[in-house]
């Protein structure tokens, strides 16, 4: 028998051993792979989708084009690639439809708040802006203006030339009214052949006056279409908040109104709601045309008030005033006349006539024996400003001969405080001239002694409102006396106005005052009667006091 054994546990033992090696090659292999392909997924297509979700976060839901999504490199040709050309595409998309949307949206709220032909806001415009003007003009206690113009017979140009024509003559008009935008605080077109502006913050009547009269000299000059000249006239009926209506609604009916009634009755002006205002702004417009020619018509003279020393009374000094005798209305009022001369600019060559005057007429006071006569002029705040005054003063002086000090010079409290430090080297200019400088009508403005201190000032006059009432109003006393008193502790002359009475002089004598003006020495004189005034004042001082003979 043959018998064969044969031992299998070697066999086993490899066999398991190259089995557990294979195995765990294959899991080495298989996570391997694994990485491979995370790494290979991870670099094509989650880094990059993660780029687009980060550029996806900051689009603009607004604006979405504003921010594309970038292209990714090497994928252009791909599925991303196409994936991100039409994403842009979209928000492209969206964003023109958004903007097509909102224009049509700004169309229909100007449609609604805006006049399709001029592009001015419309009346319901105008009344959003308007209640806004008012209520800022309630609160800050000032006037506004609302005038409403309406073209005279635009009817007939639209018959005589045609409607295109009368299209383009409004928006020509709208062109030249815009042109007034800088005194405007609203201007609106109310339909038809009718414009409404808006004068916000005014302190007087007669800035609209002025903004109606320049809407009417703009409209003499013809429009120009299609080679041939054309010409409008409007009229302007004007409103004044609060006089005349304390509602948007209000002021533009009644601006409307007047404006209709004064077609009916003359064309091609403008006319306020209420007669008395409208009387008074058309003699004050024909005043400041007059007084264009005043001076070259001898329409202005001169007048003289004497101003006395209290120490001996004796006549030291003269304050020229000036007159303007009209030829229909009169003597006009200097405190109506002058500002109107300040506005259109007549106050300079009107200021140096009278200064050219008066040192003439002091030149001959000299030269017949009142040689320390001083002679006061005053100056408006358009003068004092003026770069030309220190030259012309210098020049008069010389021409005339006239000693130092013997001019002088009386600016308003107000005028200085307007620019104080222009004022003050305007006022050292006049002083090194020669030229003495008081500041008239001390008390009614706001000075302080700060501001006293640091102008080269050289006499204080003590306003005629207080002077008047000083010994029945005990306040008015107590200003006088503290007036004195600075002009003291400043090395001032003080000079008291409008004296009348004894008392009067006897009280601000008493507290020192060193001169006095008024009607209880004399009214303002012409140059001739108070010459007379002078020689009997010096036969009086004479006979009074035999010593100085």
């Amino acid at each position: 028998d043959l018998s064969i054994t044969l031992d299998t546990a070697p066999y086993g033992e490899s066999f398991v051993t190259s089995s557990v090696i294979i195995f765990i090659s294959g899991v080495l292999r298989a996570v391997a792979m694994g990485l491979v392909l995370y790494l290979v997924y991870h670099w094509l297509l989650t880094k990059p989708l993660s780029k687009i979700i980060e550029h996806l976060t900051n689009i603009n839901p607004d604006r979405p084009s504003e921010h594309k999504l970038p292209m990714l490199k090497g994928n252009e040709k791909n599925e991303l690639g196409l994936w991100i050309n039409t994403a842009n595409q979209l928000l492209s998309s969206i964003e023109r439809n958004t903007n097509l949307r909102r224009e049509a949206e700004n169309s229909l709220l100007r449609m609604a708040q805006y006049d399709f032909l001029t592009g001015l806001p419309n009346r319901q415009q105008l009344q959003q802006q308007l209640d806004q003007i008012l209520e800022d003009a309630g609160r800050l206690n000032r006037r506004v203006a609302v005038l409403c113009v309406g073209l005279d017979d635009f009817k007939g140009i639209n018959e005589q030339f045609s409607y295109q024509t009368g299209d383009q003559l409004l928006l020509a008009l709208s062109d030249r009214l815009r042109s007034h935008s800088g005194r405007l605080g609203a201007l609106a077109r109310l339909g038809g052949d009718q414009f409404a502006l808006v004068q916000a913050d005014i302190e007087q009547p007669y800035e609209a006056a002025e903004l109606a009269q320049s809407v009417l000299d703009d409209l003499d000059n013809p429009f120009m279409l299609d080679q041939q000249q054309v010409r409008l006239r409007a009229t302007i009926g004007i409103t004044l908040f609060p006089e005349d209506g304390d509602s948007t609604e209000k002021l533009l009916q009644k601006a409307e109104q007047t404006m209709t009634l004064a077609k009916s009755r003359s064309r091609n002006r403008y006319q306020f709601y209420i007669a008395s205002v409208d009387s008074e702004m058309r003699r004050r417009r024909e005043l400041e045309k007059d007084l264009r020619d005043a001076l070259s018509l001898n329409q202005l003279h001169l007048v003289y008030q004497p101003q006395v020393d209290y120490r001996d009374h004796s006549v030291v000094g003269v304050e020229a005033l000036l007159r303007w005798q009209h030829p229909q209305h009169g003597l006009v009022p200097p405190d109506l006349f002058i500002p109107l001369a300040e506005q259109n600019g007549t106050i300079i060559p009107i200021g140096e006539w009278i200064l050219d005057q008066t040192c003439r007429q002091l030149r001959e006071w000299h030269d017949q024996g009142f040689s320390e006569l001083r002679m006061a002029v005053n100056l408006s705040t358009v003068q004092l400003h003026h770069a030309e005054l220190p030259r012309v003063v210098n020049n008069l002086m010389q021409v005339y001969r006239l000693p130092l000090r013997s001019l002088e010079l009386e600016v308003t409290e107000t005028g200085l405080m307007e620019d104080i430090n222009t004022a003050a080297q305007h006022l050292l200019s006049l002083r090194r001239s020669g030229a003495l400088i008081a500041i008239d009508d001390f008390g009614t403005g706001y000075s302080s002694l700060s501001y006293l201190k640091s102008l080269p000032l050289d006499k204080i006059k003590i306003d005629k409102s207080f002077v008047q009432d000083l010994l029945e109003d005990e306040d008015d006393a107590t200003i006088v006396r503290a007036i004195i008193q600075l002009g003291k502790s400043l090395g001032m002359q003080v000079i008291a106005e409008g004296v009348e009475t004894v008392e009067q002089e006897a009280y601000i004598m008493a507290q020192g005052c060193n001169e006095g003006q008024g009607y209880l020495y004399s009214k303002p004189l012409p140059a001739r009667e108070l010459t007379a005034y002078l020689k009997q004042a010096r036969r009086l001082n004479n006979a009074a006091n035999p010593a100085t003979l």
